[in-house]
């Protein structure tokens, strides 16, 4: 049975749906997954382009599960989240260790794998195989929202469960995969947070929020936090034939597994760092303190301070803390869009003398 929202929605979609974005394409269940978790908290127009490489490089379960997490988060360098990469990763490998290579097509199998919830399970379900599963992302979440007029904080527990109550409610049992598509399209381009586009909307007729003029007040958001601020200081070491050195961050926490110059509190002075890293003094032919920028996270600030030092030979060696040297042009490391930025800059700086 299909109700009056999903009718209206399938009605519009049909008209007016996106149906040429890459992974509606050659349509898989491993590439429904990889933009599925790619398009967590990124725009389409962001992920694209990521999707595109990530799928020529690792076309399948088994390219994926056989890839290093180097050159995985490698590809994924720039997107953020990278969770959502290692979660990836690790998930290839279980469904080439325990599901035989081939990805898994019940929901409570889907939801099972690392880092995928109901709502992704849902819509691998829908768009992967178009039998019937209920999806809340964020787009449907609003959507449904203003529909309903379905107020509280949008992570409370008993604003989530009426959500998901009209998101079942409204998911027909024909057309599961055009009726994912549609509501998730309707949220992104029609349903928008800011300035939607009633007048241009399939549901506005039923649209509760609408009728009483108030889509800005849902959804509710949460309380917001006070943002802070945190400084860390980089140090970028440069050899002779600009390679930088990097170490490789913790596996989880802030840019786990990805490489980084060395991370130190802000304050650390260059002659503290290289004493501790074990490097002769006379090898350094200069220092220079690059000016702080500001890179913004979802709940803090974080100011990086990049120091840059030169050296005139590479050390055998760089104690407190094992790591490699790469070209910052040429490698096949994961790098955080920070760790890039600054080891881009290496190869341009005027160092001078610290004074």
């Amino acid at each position: 049975m299909t109700d009056d929202f999903a009718s209206l929605l399938l009605a519009w979609w049909d008209a007016h749906g996106r149906k040429d974005l890459p992974w509606q394409q050659d349509r898989t269940p491993y590439r429904v997954w990889v933009s599925e978790v790619m398009l967590q908290q990124t725009t389409v127009r962001a992920v694209v382009p990521y999707f595109e490489r990530f799928t020529a490089r690792f076309p399948d379960v088994a390219a994926l599960a056989d890839a290093s997490l180097d050159e995985v988060l490698h590809l994924w360098s720039g997107l953020g989240y990278y969770a959502r990469a290692r979660n990836l990763h690790q998930a290839a490998r279980v469904v080439a260790l325990q599901h035989g290579g081939v990805f898994p097509h019940t929901q409570e199998a889907i939801e099972a794998l690392p880092g995928i919830g109901r709502s992704t399970a849902g819509a691998i379900v829908a768009l992967a195989y178009n039998r019937r599963a209920a999806i809340l992302d964020g787009n449907v979440k609003r959507v449904i929202a203003r529909q309903h007029r379905i107020g509280g904080p949008i992570t409370r527990a008993a604003t989530l469960a009426a959500l998901w109550q009209w998101a079942e409610a409204h998911t027909p049992s024909r057309r599961a995969r055009d009726y994912t598509q549609a509501i998730m399209d309707l949220g992104a381009t029609v349903c928008r947070r800011r300035n939607p586009l009633c007048d241009a909307c399939p549901v506005r007729s039923t649209c509760a929020a609408r009728a009483l003029g108030d889509t800005a007040r849902y959804p509710v958001s949460a309380a917001s936090r006070r943002r802070r601020l945190e400084r860390r200081r980089y140090f970028v070491l440069t050899d002779p034939a600009g390679r930088c050195f990097v170490e490789r961050r913790p596996p989880s926490g802030l840019w786990g597994g990805l490489w980084s110059p060395p991370e130190r509190p802000a304050g650390e002075s260059a002659t503290t760092y290289l004493d501790a890293a074990g490097i002769d003094p006379a090898q350094v032919e200069s220092v220079a303190h690059a000016p702080a920028f500001r890179h913004a996270f979802s709940h803090f600030d974080l100011e990086v301070e990049p120091v840059y030092v030169r050296l005139g030979a590479r050390p055998l060696e760089v104690r407190d803390g094992g790591g490699t040297w790469i070209d910052p042009a040429d490698h096949r490391l994961g790098l955080s869009a920070v760790a890039a930025r600054i080891l881009a800059a290496s190869a341009s700086m005027e160092l001078s003398r610290d004074p």
